[in-house]
C-alpha cells in the first residue's frame, strides 16, 4: 500500500514539472540508447568477421608456400614454388580425419565476351573446391574429375563477373576467352557477397586445376592447398600431423626453417571473435559512462526536489511520517526517473540502431543483452544517485522544516 501510494506520488510529482523532469531523464536516455546502439554496432562489426571467414568454409586449414630468401633478401610471403599436386594426394590419402582436399593455384586474366570484358581473378581448382568452400551452382554445373584428366577449357562463373559479360542473360553454355583461349561456361555460382575485407567474393572464375596449371599458367606446382577437417575439435592434430607430413616430403630436417605455411582458419575466427568481442564491451563501456552523468543529473533534481518540498516533509513527519516513509517516498521518485528514461533510451536506441543498418554506414546486430543490461542500469542509478537526496529529506528535523520559509 505504502509503494504504491510513493509510485503514484512519484508520478504526479515528475507530471507537475514535466520540463523539468524530461531534461533530468534526457541523460539516461542519451545513456541507454548510446549504449544500444554502439554495442549493436560492434556486434554488428563482429557477425560481418565470422560470416566472412565461415564463407571461406568451415574446419578449414590453408596450405601456403613460404617465403624465399635470396642473397639475405626476404622475398614476399608465398613466393617459393615448394608445393605440389601430390603433396595434396598425400594429405588426402595419409591423414586421417580429413574430408575433402583441394590444391588451386590463381592468376589475374582479362575475359572477353563480344564486345564486353572484365579483369578478374581466375583459379584453378578440383572438385573438391566447391565443398570446401561452400560454394552453391545456381545454373549448370561444378567442374568435375572429368574436365580435370582432360584438362578443358571449361568456367565457372561469379555473378559479378555475370552481370559484366552477360548482363541478364544465361551464360551458361556460352563461350567466353581467357588469356586469348576460348572457355565454355558450364556453370553459373550463388551470389556470396562482400567479405567483411571489402572483397567481393563473387568477382571470381573457376576453372579445373590442370588446365589452369598447363594451359594457362606453364607452372607445375600449387600455390595453396585447401584442407577440410571432418571434427573441428581435431583441427590442431591435423594441422600439427601435416606440418609433420610436408616436414618428410621436403626434407626439412634439424631446426630449418619450414618451406610453407599452416593457417587454421577456426583459430582466426576465434581470435578475431575475441578482439570485436572486446571491441564490444569498450564502446558499451564509453557510452556506459553517461548513463553515470545520468545519475548526476537526477541527484541534483532530488536535492532541489527535496528543498522545495521542505514544509511538506515537515508536515508529513508531524503526522507520523517515519524515516523510512521519508526515504522511501523519495527513494522510488528516483528510482522512477530512472525506469522512464530507460524505457524512452530503448525505444531510441533501438530505432537508432536501424537507422544506422538502412543507411548503411555499419551492419548493426540489436541482442536483448545490452537492453536488459542498460535498463537494469538506468534504475540501480536512479536508486542509487538517489539515496543521498533521500537521506537528507528523511533527516530532516520536523520544527525546522514547518518554519522553513
Amino acid at each position: 500500500m505504502l509503494f504504491s501510494e510513493s509510485f503514484q506520488m512519484a508520478l504526479t510529482s515528475l507530471y507537475a514539472n514535466k520540463m523539468r523532469s524530461l531534461l533530468t531523464m534526457l541523460g539516461i536516455i542519451i545513456g541507454v540508447a548510446a549504449v544500444i546502439a554502439l554495442v549493436s554496432v560492434g556486434m554488428g562489426v563482429r557477425s560481418n568477421v565470422t560470416n566472412s571467414i565461415a564463407s571461406l568454409g568451415s574446419n578449414m586449414l590453408i596450405v601456403s608456400p613460404g617465403s624465399s630468401n635470396r642473397g639475405g633478401v626476404r622475398g614476399a610471403a608465398g613466393s617459393m614454388q615448394t608445393l605440389k599436386y601430390d603433396d595434396a594426394e598425400a594429405i588426402k590419402n595419409k591423414i586421417k580425419n580429413i574430408e575433402y582436399v583441394s590444391p588451386s593455384v590463381s592468376g589475374s586474366y582479362l575475359i572477353v565476351y563480344g564486345n564486353n570484358n572484365w579483369k578478374t581473378s581466375v583459379q584453378g581448382v578440383t572438385p573438391e573446391f566447391m565443398s570446401i568452400r561452400s560454394l552453391a551452382v545456381s545454373n549448370g554445373s561444378f567442374i568435375s574429375a572429368n574436365d580435370m584428366n582432360k584438362r578443358s577449357r571449361v568456367a565457372v562463373i561469379g555473378t559479378t563477373v555475370a552481370a559484366n559479360l552477360f548482363a541478364k542473360d544465361n551464360p551458361v553454355g556460352k563461350n567466353i576467352r581467357i588469356n586469348n583461349q576460348p572457355y565454355k561456361v558450364i556453370g553459373l555460382l550463388e551470389s556470396k557477397g562482400q567479405s567483411s575485407m571489402g572483397q567481393d567474393q563473387d568477382d571470381m572464375v573457376y576453372v579445373p586445376i590442370t588446365t589452369a596449371q598447363e594451359r594457362m599458367l606453364g607452372i607445375t606446382y600449387v600455390q595453396s592447398i585447401n584442407i577440410q577437417v571432418a571434427d573441428q575439435n581435431k583441427m590442431d592434430q591435423v594441422q600439427a600431423e601435416v606440418e609433420n607430413l610436408l616436414r618428410m616430403r621436403h626434407h626439412i630436417i634439424g631446426g630449418k626453417e619450414d618451406d610453407f605455411n599452416v593457417r587454421n582458419l577456426t583459430s582466426l575466427m576465434e581470435t578475431m571473435s575475441q578482439s570485436t568481442a572486446m571491441l564490444t564491451m569498450l564502446l558499451g563501456a564509453i557510452a556506459g559512462i553517461s548513463l553515470l552523468v545520468g545519475g548526476i543529473g537526477i541527484m541534483n533534481i532530488m536535492m532541489v526536489s527535496v528543498t522545495e518540498r521542505t514544509r511538506e516533509i515537515g508536515i508529513r513527519k508531524a503526522l507520523g511520517a517515519t524515516f523510512m516513509n521519508i526515504m522511501t517516498q523519495f527513494l522510488i521518485e528516483s528510482m522512477v526517473i530512472g525506469i522512464i528514461g530507460g524505457i524512452i533510451g530503448i525505444i531510441v536506441g533501438c530505432a537508432v540502431s536501424q537507422l544506422i543498418a538502412k543507411i548503411g554506414a555499419f551492419t548493426t546486430v540489436i541482442t536483448m543483452l545490452p537492453i536488459v543490461v542498460s535498463f537494469v542500469f538506468s534504475v540501480g542509478i536512479g536508486l542509487f544517485f538517489g539515496i543521498y537526496p533521500a537521506r537528507k529529506a528523511a533527516k530532516l528535523d520536523p520544527i525546522e522544516a514547518l518554519r522553513y520559509e
